[in-house]
């Protein structure tokens, strides 16, 4: 099946799903399987892997998309999710919110959060120059800021993307403070660190 079978989307692609993918569909998993939830949001559903598997698991998820093609559970905008406050006991948005224009970012957190009970884990794209190594058993992520951020090239499909000019992930994460909100935890994945991942709490 290729991206013109499926309305242009290119998450049913062979391309798309490349082994850095399914590393970061783990990391996905793994941060909400922490949390322990009974209930679960997911924005932005993909091309449905992580709620799939998370269904065989017999978690409750609902899913929620603007794009209905994608055959969500709920249809919408992250900017107005129709759900009550405290809703679910975990959210999850990944790699979904660079989709929309950066000015919107906060108040997407704050309905994220409005929705949650208290916590939620969202992954973004960050092109910051990072360089892994291994030594044997060893490994780390070695972050290497850039003092002149570079124009480079962003993906078609995003808006925007940390360590664009202007935006570190720094500067980001001090935004997210400045709203109350609790960054629990940030990291970047080792065989993938173009997955930023951030478990909040509000």
């Amino acid at each position: 099946m290729n991206c013109q079978e499926k309305n242009n989307q290119p998450y049913y692609s062979w391309e798309y799903d490349k082994m850095e993918r399914f590393l970061s569909y783990w990391h996905q998993i793994d941060q909400l399987r922490r949390l322990v939830p009974t209930t679960i949001l997911e924005v932005g559903i993909g091309n449905g892997f992580v709620s799939g598997y998370l269904r065989k698991k017999n978690m409750s998820v609902v899913t929620f998309d603007m794009e209905a093609s994608l055959n969500p559970d709920v249809v919408g905008t992250v900017l107005q999710l129709p759900f009550k406050d405290s809703a679910f006991d975990a959210v999850l948005c990944y790699e979904t919110l660079e989709h929309l224009p950066y000015v919107s970012f906060i108040a997407c957190l704050k309905e994220l959060a409005r929705v949650s009970k208290r916590h939620f884990v969202i992954s973004l794209p960050d092109r910051e120059f990072a360089f892994p190594l291994r030594v044997g058993h060893f490994k780390k992520l070695f972050i290497i800021p850039r003092f002149i951020r570079c124009n480079f090239e962003i993906n078609s499909m995003h808006q925007w993307e940390i360590g664009q000019r202007g935006l570190s992930s720094a500067r980001l994460i001090r935004q997210i403070r400045a709203t109350g909100l609790i960054v629990k935890n940030t990291y970047r994945i080792f065989e993938n660190p173009y997955h930023r991942f951030f478990v909040l709490a509000k």
